[in-house]
Parts: C-alpha cells; structure tokens; sequence
C-alpha cells in the first residue's frame, strides 16, 4: 500500500467499525478454537501498523511481518526489534514448525501467489496449530478502494476454502461477514464508478476513510461482529473470515 494508505489506517483503526470489529472477531476465534498460553508463538503476518498484534500480546508472544517501509517505521514504535521480521526473499526467516498462530488479516488479496502463500502458513505452523486470514469478498464490490490499496483480487467463499485442502488444513470456519452492509456498499461504488471515480487525491475523501457518527458506528460495528461469529452460512457479504487448523 502506499504510505498515505497506511496514514488512513492508523488515523481511523482505534475506533472505526471495520477495524476494531475485525480485529475483535478474529481474536475471539482464536480464543474460542484453541485458547492461546503465555509460551505460545503468534506471527502476524502483513502486520501493517501492529494494532492487532499488540493487542494479541496479552495473550501470547507474538512476532510481525511486513516487508512494506512505512510499515516496518510504524511497527519499531510498538514492538522490539527481535520481535519484527521482514521477508528474507519470499520466505519467512522462521524454522518449520515453530508457530502456534498464524494470523493475515486482509492480506492475501495483496500478494499474487496467495496458494504459495498458504503453503507458507502450513510449514510455519505446528501440528494443531491454527490460521486465521480475513480477505475482502465479492468481484461484484470491486472499485478504486481495490485499486488504491493495491488488491489483486476480491474473494468468494470457494476460492478462499479452495487455498486450504484438506489434505493439509481442517477447516475449522469460513463465512462471510458484514452481510447487513452488502447493500449500501454495493450502491456507494457503483455510484463511484458511475462517476468515474478514481484512487482520491489532494483533499478528497473516501467514504471508506470516514469515521461515521458515533451511533452508526456503534451499530456497524455490532452487525460486523455478529456476523464474523455465526456459524449459520452466509450467500453473501463484504469480507470473509477462515479459521483453519493445521493436520499433522
């Protein structure tokens, strides 16, 4: 992403729905689909500004990936430097087996081979070890938010689940999320689109960047939740959330 990319997130990620939100559904499917000790190994993978793993270390160790220069100045302002981890050409600099979680929220779509990113994932993990990925979902949602944020792709619930066989991965939950939002954004960037709208620049704003009132984002954030939790299977939604354990 570009560094003024990041400066959105950091700005808006304490208090805006879809980032609190996301971070808070994934941390309780970790706690409920294997609850972490003091001694187990977190790597968040495209750690971006390192909210979520900060917050995962008052549960376990943790490490951060990101091989992007805005990120990394970000994440030496939150974590040792023992602790922060750059690509040693596409591979993690970890030994196989070392990990207990590997988390990549709203990732994949960033990177061309996500399958060889997944094949990563798996030799990091331990037998029983747990990965949990967000990605955004729906070709039909595809605007210059994608394009501004570098996106390779948006996901449907067979395409994510088909990165994860069986063969190697027990698929623990796959669902879509924010489905009560579907609608609007649906409206809001066919309407760009109708506009010719492109990556904004110098004062401009995206819907997407804005802290909405209080109230609304209260209730978004709720709706967000909610659904990142149910197991009942969605036909739809804006994102989609995996939990997968690793076979033996």
């Amino acid at each position: 992403m570009d560094a003024a990319e990041y400066a959105n997130i950091a700005a808006l990620e304490g208090e805006h729905w879809y980032y609190s939100g996301k971070r808070q559904f994934v941390r309780e499917w970790i706690l409920r689909a294997r609850p972490p000790a003091r001694t187990d190994l977190l790597l968040d993978c495209g750690a971006g500004t390192g909210r979520f793993a900060e917050e995962m270390s008052a549960f376990c160790r943790v490490l951060v990936l990101d091989d992007h220069e805005e990120a990394l100045r970000l994440l030496r302002t939150r974590f040792r430097p023992e602790q922060i981890l750059s690509l040693a050409g596409d591979r993690v600099p970890l030994p196989d087996g070392s990990l207990e979680y590997v988390t990549a929220l709203d990732v994949l779509e960033h990177v061309p081979e996500d399958a060889a990113v997944v094949r990563g994932f798996h030799r990091l993990l331990k037998p029983g070890g747990l990965a949990v990925v967000t990605v955004p979902a729906s070709m039909a949602l595809w605007s210059d938010w994608d394009v501004a944020l570098h996106h390779h792709r948006r996901y449907d619930r067979r395409q994510l689940r088909a990165l994860f066989p069986a063969t190697d991965w027990e698929t623990v939950h796959v669902n879509y999320t924010n489905v009560l939002a579907y609608p609007a954004v649906w409206l809001v960037r066919r309407w760009r689109a109708r506009r010719r709208a492109r990556p904004p620049a110098g004062g401009a704003v995206r819907t997407e960047d804005r802290l909405p009132p209080r109230w609304l984002n209260s209730l978004l954030r709720a709706t967000f939740v909610g659904s990142a939790r149910c197991r009942l299977p969605f036909p739809f939604g804006v994102s989609l959330v995996l939990v997968a354990r690793r076979r033996s």
